[in-house]
């Protein structure tokens, strides 16, 4: 009897636990995996939901421009935005404070590392071939189609030759095209000249040095100077020569980098410039006529406008215009890279496409050229993408009308990337200093060349001869 009751008390808890679960059937699959997790009792809370936490992606820049175009991208990209945060680290140049902390987050890596980082022109070179170049994604690992971005955009192809690395792969990419013009003051022109055409005044100053002088003369004649410091003409004599200054490791003096000794003193000796330093406050100041003599003008690409002249021009304001320069350069732009080591190389590469390769008018090379990025109304810039440009308007009242971008974009075919090394931002400070110190009568032209091998030699790893 025992037995029998035991026995039914056992199918009726079978029965029991079978209506139990009728009600609770799987809605997908089961897990076959022997460490698949049981199903939670029913008196068990809910389990929390899925985390919502964003991905977080750093980006490393010298300024804040870049970063401010990624919150531009954000903006415009909601759906983006919903699953990625930004963290700028921003670090200026000065004293050389952003290559050594950049290098360390690089080798250091992990969860603070840069996905997203920035170098400009003095030191690019680094980055994209050079002593840091292993750190450095190859575009096409982050879902970009190189080949055919690079035809469509049609980019500046100096640009392309700077942020391709070793083995021939792209790296890097700048937003700006930075061909150099001079920039110069109407009122003075027509003054001396009794002309303000920039085609005149492009015949008057140029092509060469020597005719670039003789204005230089003609100018000194009425009581003004053609530039305001040596610096103004080393960016164009600097990037347009022929040989950078480091070849297989060896230091090379190109003889037009040589020849700024003699153009510097000839400036100081006969008077030609206010004698003072870009960036310095004496610089800003014969902008807006506040120097000892009114300067004629400014040798520079389209950024020098935008972010420096206009800003700092004072009652000056649309008494400029722009012409061809008397040697063809470039100064200066900043190229974008991502990290090899970045766990969301999908995502950095959306930011990189459309900053430097996107040609639609919702695109960072659109917005940029034309001043639409923050609205309309803001300062226009000439951009990499030859596509954009044909489709960009370039006039600006800073110009008293004139549509700079007919100046520029042809500036930028004497754009030359091989004169570039990774050591161009250190030894140009030495190289500067040396040229000062000779102008200034406190050493010898033999001298200073020895003092700048020197220098190189004890704190470069280059060979000097």
């Amino acid at each position: 009897m025992k037995r029998a009751l035991s026995l039914l008390l056992i199918v009726m808890m079978m029965f029991s636990l079978v209506a139990c679960g009728s009600n609770d059937q799987p809605t997908s699959e089961p897990n076959n995996s022997e460490t698949s997790t049981p199903a939670p009792e029913a008196n068990e809370p809910a389990s929390e939901p899925a985390s919502t936490e964003k991905v977080v992606l750093n980006v490393w820049s010298f300024t804040d421009e870049v970063p401010k175009m990624i919150d531009k991208y954000m903006e415009m990209h909601p759906d983006f935005a919903a699953k990625y945060e930004i963290n700028s680290t921003i670090i200026a140049t000065t004293e050389g404070a952003y290559q050594p902390a950049l290098d360390q987050a690089l080798a250091s890596g992990g969860k603070d590392a840069p996905d997203i980082y920035a170098a400009e022109a003095a030191f690019v070179l680094k980055y994209a071939k050079g002593d840091a170049a292993q750190f450095a994604a190859p575009y096409k690992d982050l879902g970009i189609d190189v080949d055919k971005a690079l035809k469509e955009a049609d980019i500046a192809q100096y640009t392309v030759d700077i942020g391709t690395n070793g083995n021939g792969d792209l790296v890097g990419l700048g937003y700006q095209a930075t061909g150099g013009a001079y920039i110069y003051r109407r009122s003075i022109a027509k003054d001396v000249w009794g002309t303000d055409d920039p085609d005149e005044i492009a015949k008057i100053i140029g092509p060469g040095w020597d005719k670039f002088y003789a204005a230089a003369a003609d100018l000194k004649a009425k009581g003004y100077g053609i530039v305001s410091g040596d610096g103004d003409i080393w960016h164009a004599i600097e990037n347009s020569s022929e040989k950078g200054w480091v070849e297989d490791g060896k230091f090379v003096m190109d003889p037009k980098r040589e020849a700024f000794l003699d153009l510097s003193k000839e400036l100081k000796d006969k008077g030609y410039h206010n004698d003072t330093q870009d960036w310095q406050d004496a610089w800003y100041a014969d902008m807006k006529d506040a120097g000892e003599k009114k300067i004629f003008g400014f040798f520079g690409p389209a950024w020098l406008i935008n972010y420096v002249l206009a800003g700092n021009s004072g009652d000056t304001f649309g008494d400029w215009a722009v012409c061809d320069p008397p040697v063809g350069f470039f100064w200066g732009g900043t190229w974008v890279l991502g990290s090899a080591s970045s766990e969301n190389k999908d995502a950095v590469g959306q930011i990189i496409n459309w900053i430097t390769l996107d040609t639609t008018e919702e695109g960072l090379q659109y917005m940029w050229a034309n001043g639409t990025l923050n609205g309309p109304g803001g300062t226009k810039d000439t951009v990499a993408s030859g596509t954009v440009m044909a489709k960009s308007d370039g006039a600006l009242e800073f110009l008293g009308g004139q549509d700079m971008f007919k100046v520029f974009i042809p500036a930028n075919q004497f754009a030359n990337g091989k004169n570039l090394t990774q050591y161009d931002e250190t030894i140009n400070m030495y190289w500067r200093d040396q040229v000062r110190a000779y102008t200034a009568g406190e050493k010898s032209r033999e001298d200073a060349i020895k003092d700048l091998k020197q220098m190189i030699s004890d704190n470069l790893d280059i060979i000097v001869d």
